[in-house]
């Protein structure tokens, strides 16, 4: 457990995404099994232990500190592993002398724990830890480290760690279970590498570039229209089907309805939408309801039968990875569209369609018809080179994201600030950030308004949960989430580090979908500067 806390100490301080890299690779080059693959199950969002939940804890620590003390320290400190590590008083009989805890022995222990099991045999480990390891332990329980990783982040580390590329590992990870023996054996050479046959793994999106000042030829690219909802994977691999969201995670759960239809063999691409006619009006005839409608259903462990009838979701198709166990993704577009058309005649009309291309003669006329983007809610067009193959991320040249006129920025949320009146109580003042170059976060601008009072409490809760640092009512959090800012214009500023200053932005919209590595660039800001 030394080793483990001593690494999430150190991520906690550590803002270098290489540094972060570095630290990870050295954990588990290090670390034995299967410490580290429980440590990567941990980083990567895939641990549960069903008996240790946050209820219980709380009803543990009261246990054994003043319930009052405890609870105004949780609201200094702003998160309960924290606050119960560190308040977490010395046991009054010292614990027997026993083998250090390790990552592996005490989730096994936990493992296997009823909740009503689960508060002593916690208890007794905490006795047994020092203060930084209480907060290891505590964090792998509940599995919310927060330490500024993203899953991607924990794959790359392991991947550079051992020379392997990180898309086999992508390729492989859902079809393994922690604490991933395969996955090491074949990094360190000593087995074969897993397959993915007949398990519905998720694979990488391929992404697309903004098209900024770039003119393409309509003969090499096709166009079609950039919907607003989120991007999804459908698997359906030996009769078992899964949605993933773009960034890897299963939202099954939430979309039964679409998982349901989707029976036929093959791997998708798509963006998943509710039906409506918010997206779309004259221009065209497919439309949906807007980004607020699907919202209602993102996030939803059980999803009643009134949500399924007034929210009712469905996939507009634009691409295919696999058709039954065929592998397309080396074939060129024109070809992977041929397929998918092919493949759509055998889905449910009802629950999957497939995206239309928009005719345009050429790049003139394509930039007419989009200038009726934004009257129509459409967030932009997409452009695809012809003989482009699927492929992991973004390859310049290959996919063009062209959105409607640019008044909204992903930035990613830096700083918050405690309101004043009925928002007192609540953290509602958000200061964001956008990339540099360099992969510096550099604040571009503060907004307090733009949300739901559900969403407010959202981000309250986000912010004591994410907190890095607390600079009197300010609180630093995590570089984590990514906010879509809606702004009138944008302009040079030289009292801004930035060098940038927005006019009346508020928060349009909360990403949860976008990684924040995926955030705007404050060079793609300062193109929009007037």
């Amino acid at each position: 457990m030394r080793a483990f806390a001593d690494l999430l100490d150190r991520l906690i301080y550590t803002r270098s995404r290489n540094a972060k890299l570095r630290l990870i690779g050295d954990y588990l080059r290090s670390a034995p099994d299967p410490d580290r693959g429980w440590a990567m199950a941990a980083l990567t969002g895939e641990l549960d232990l069903p008996g240790v939940k946050p209820a219980i804890i709380r009803a543990m620590v009261d246990e054994r500190v003043d319930p009052v003390l405890f609870r105004l320290s949780r609201d200094f400190v702003g998160d309960t592993a924290e606050t119960v590590a560190l308040i977490w008083p010395e046991a009054l009989t010292p614990p027997p002398q026993a083998e250090p805890l390790t990552v592996a022995s005490a989730i096994d222990r936990l493992m296997t724990l009823s909740r009503s099991e689960a508060p002593a045999v916690l208890a007794a480990m905490l006795d047994r830890l020092e203060a930084d390891e209480r907060y290891a332990l505590l964090k792998l329980a509940t599995g919310a480290l927060r330490v500024g990783v993203s899953a991607r982040l924990a794959k790359t580390a392991l991947a550079e760690a051992f020379g392997i590329p990180v898309d086999a590992v992508e390729e492989v990870w859902h079809g393994l279970k922690a604490p991933y023996a395969p996955l090491f054996a074949w990094a360190e050479g000593r087995g074969p590498q897993p397959s993915a046959a007949d398990v519905p793994v998720f694979r990488p999106f391929m992404l697309a570039h903004p098209l900024e000042e770039t003119q393409v030829d309509l003969a090499d690219y096709a166009a079609e229209w950039k919907w607003d909802g989120i991007r999804v994977q459908m698997v359906h691999v030996a009769g078992q089907t899964r949605l993933y969201s773009r960034a890897g995670d299963d939202i099954t759960h939430s979309f039964p309805e679409v998982a349901a239809a989707f029976a036929t063999s093959g791997v998708l691409d798509g963006e998943l939408l509710v039906k409506g006619e918010a997206q779309g009006g004259a221009i065209e005839s497919g439309g949906a309801a807007s980004f607020n409608a699907l919202q209602q259903r993102l996030g939803r462990k059980l999803v009643s039968g009134k949500m399924l009838a007034d929210y009712p979701a469905f996939v507009r198709l634009y691409d295919i990875l696999f058709d039954g166990s065929e592998d397309l993704r080396e074939q060129p577009w024109t070809q992977r569209r041929a397929r998918l058309e092919t493949f759509a005649t055998r889905l449910d009309p009802e629950r999957f369609d497939v995206s239309s291309l928009i005719d345009a003669a050429d790049f003139a006329a394509l930039e007419e018809i989009r200038a009726g983007a934004r009257d129509a809610a459409i967030e932009g067009v997409m452009l695809k080179r012809r003989d482009s193959p699927y492929v992991t991320g973004r390859r310049v040249g290959l996919w063009y994201k062209w959105k409607r006129d640019p008044l909204t920025a992903d930035c990613v949320l830096m700083y918050a600030q405690r309101g004043s009146g009925k928002r007192s109580s609540f953290y509602s003042d958000y200061t964001f950030g956008a990339w540099t170059e360099g992969g510096e976060l550099l604040p571009v601008g503060k907004a307090y308004f733009g949300f739901t009072d559900e969403e407010l409490k959202w981000l309250d809760r986000f912010v004591r949960n994410h907190t890095l640092a607390r600079f009197g009512p300010v609180r630093e959090v995590e570089k984590t989430l990514v906010l879509e800012v809606a702004f009138d214009s944008i302009h040079e500023s030289k009292r801004h580090k930035s060098g940038l200053a927005m006019r009346f932005p508020r928060i349009s919209r909360i990403r949860t979908d976008k990684p924040a590595n995926e955030a705007d660039t404050i060079e793609a800001l300062k193109r929009l500067a007037t």
